[in-house]
């Protein structure tokens, strides 16, 4: 998937095309903030070619930043990491056997020299990872950056909007 209007900023990839489910979260938040992005399964295990040449063509091709998802062993993030100087976000996907524990700790024990900006295991990491970008994005795109305060003021504005948690708030005096 990429934007028809403009060249992608960022580069949304996954080990698998079972890891969409929690991906799309970065892709529906890049898209609302107005942020174009690519999309693609990029295997570190079972096309660690295809990865390097991703890697380190994303700059060249005009990505600013590549959100990597895994899970299990859950090497993407930290491989992409050593083959290219643009900041990776690790997203970790949960995995049926550890709950996605196994993934997080993957992504977020990187050795020293090789950066991994980790997020949260699943839909809020892959929300955030997504949010996140379009930061780093913003920090050269002032249209980025205005949509990434609207979002904010959004939020703050709904919370205040609705300060009673109940579902059926009764009036008040």
């Amino acid at each position: 998937m990429q934007s028809d209007t403009q060249a992608p900023k960022v580069g949304v990839i996954m080990g698998s095309k079972s890891d969409w489910p929690v991906m799309e979260h970065a892709v529906t938040m890049l898209e609302r903030l107005g942020v174009p992005c690519e999309t693609r399964v990029v295997s570190a295990h079972r096309t660690p070619d295809l990865l390097f040449d991703y890697a380190k063509g994303a700059a060249e091709r005009g990505l600013s930043v590549i959100i990597a998802g895994a899970g299990g062993a859950a090497h993407l993030p930290g491989m992409v990491a050593s083959q290219t100087a643009l900041p990776v976000l690790g997203v970790p996907v949960e995995s049926k056997a550890l709950k996605g524990l196994d993934s997080l700790l993957s992504i977020v024990q990187m050795p020293g020299g090789i950066a991994v900006g980790t997020l949260a295991i699943g839909k809020a990491g892959a929300t955030n990872a997504g949010l996140m970008a379009a930061q780093i994005v913003g920090l050269q795109d002032a249209g980025v950056r205005a949509a990434v305060e609207a979002f904010r003021a959004e939020q703050t504005r709904t919370v205040l909007d609705h300060p009673d948690p109940r579902p059926d708030p009764r009036p008040q005096p």
